[in-house]
């Protein structure tokens, strides 16, 4: 028998039960456009991160201590204040550096806008050289000195009343003192010069390091109190970035203060965003591959029905097979005709399951308002995936129809 004239016959058996077909062909859409949904919004959401730390922060190497241990390449950090100004002051000095910049944490109890109270705000010291003017959505950056407080556009919303460019706000400060700040800029999320955790945490409250930053420890090489910082973004020309990762790290090894500060056990470290985009890139990529394999279980579920239904049309056609076998069919041809109608039935479902996925997908990432990506590979997989399983499913029952005794089908009622 022909291959042409077994997809003809096949077909005609697929719709002469239309509903049950359909009923079919739906379990397989839903495994398949679950898989390309999760796949494609994972896809979205790492494009999104990933681009927003390389293109704002593609000149910045972040300076940190890290557990000498740490098996992730230097993640891991450890919020020890051990980089004194000696160290930013050095590092600002290296060759091919625009600015070294400081951060701290200020030990805040809460910020105060009107009647509205949010307790327990994280607040950023650092110096003005922190804001980009591209990332300042209104106002400007603070100046070194001054009473002044910059918000990104999530902290200025989570008081009842949005803050503006103006407001005043008071900062509860530990040993129960307080200061008045008037608000004189509103930046993004991704405001430069900040590290890469500001990329997944919430909101933002930058104040200046004069005079809200009072960590001080002794420089080991000059023998004074100094501030010392838990983290120091060293800002370069992009196209030299490699040579001052090289450069910062060859004096934190052998002349910075921070490698007689950092605890036991840990040691200062430098990295670039390049390293953080491609660290979140890993995380999110075994994040979507475990998220879309349990996604496949419906393309089990799907298999299942595809099996049950085709051993079903296998007992209802019996005779037919009988009849074919009678007239000259063999039973590679039968096995032929049931595995080409599995396979149909998976092709279907593929090709339905594909648009319904990406539909799905794009919603899903207009919900979280990032931008849409496709996973080819993974849209790919899922179609091949799905039509293997329709034609997978149909081993068996095309088995047991070839199988059948032409003679006892014949009679068979």
């Amino acid at each position: 028998m022909r291959l042409i004239e077994s997809v003809r016959i096949a077909w005609r058996s697929i719709r002469s039960h239309r509903l049950r077909s359909a009923l079919t062909v739906l379990g397989l859409v839903i495994g398949i456009a679950s898989v390309v949904v999760f796949a494609t919004f994972g896809a979205s959401i790492e494009a999104e991160i990933v681009g927003d730390i390389e293109g704002s922060s593609a000149s910045n190497v972040y300076v940190f201590a890290t557990p000498a241990d740490d098996e992730d390449g230097g993640f891991d950090q450890v919020v020890q204040p051990a980089f004194t100004e000696r160290d930013v002051e050095a590092l600002a000095s290296l060759p091919g550096v625009t600015a070294a910049i400081p951060r701290g944490t200020v030990d805040a109890n809460s910020l105060t806008h009107g009647e509205d109270t949010v307790a327990r705000q994280r607040v950023t010291a650092t110096t003005p050289a922190t804001f980009d003017e591209d990332r300042i959505v209104a106002g400007r950056g603070f100046r070194s000195g001054s009473a002044e407080v910059v918000l990104n556009e999530r902290a200025a919303r989570t008081f009842a009343e949005n803050v503006t460019v103006g407001d005043r706000l008071t900062l509860s400060l530990s040993g129960n003192q307080t200061r008045d700040l008037r608000v004189v800029g509103i930046v993004n999320g991704t405001a430069g010069g900040l590290p890469v955790s500001d990329f997944a945490e919430g909101s933002r409250v930058y104040v200046p390091v004069d005079p809200f930053y009072r960590t001080v420890v002794e420089s080991p090489s000059v023998g004074v109190r100094q501030r010392a910082y838990p983290q120091v973004t060293v800002v370069t020309d992009p196209t030299g970035i490699e040579a001052t990762r090289t450069a910062v790290a060859t004096y934190l090894d052998e002349e910075s203060d921070a490698r007689l500060l950092v605890p036991a056990g840990t040691e200062p470290t430098a990295r670039t965003s390049g390293d953080f985009a491609a660290r979140i890139s890993s995380v999110i990529d075994r994040v979507t591959r475990f998220v879309t394999g349990v996604a496949v279980i419906g393309l089990v579920v799907g298999a299942i029905g595809i099996a049950n239904i085709m051993l079903v049309s296998v007992t209802e056609r019996t005779r037919e097979i009988g009849v074919m076998k009678a007239v000259g069919a063999r039973n590679r041809d039968v096995l032929v005709l049931f595995l080409v109608e599995s396979g149909l039935l998976g092709a279907v479902g593929a090709v339905l399951a594909l648009p319904v996925g990406i539909g799905v997908g794009y919603a899903a990432t207009r919900y979280a308002e990032v931008g849409f990506t496709l996973a080819p590979g993974w849209m790919a997989t899922a179609v091949g995936v799905g039509v293997a399983v329709g034609v997978l499913a149909g081993l068996y029952p095309a088995w047991r129809a070839a199988r059948v005794d032409p003679i006892d089908a014949l009679r068979y009622e």
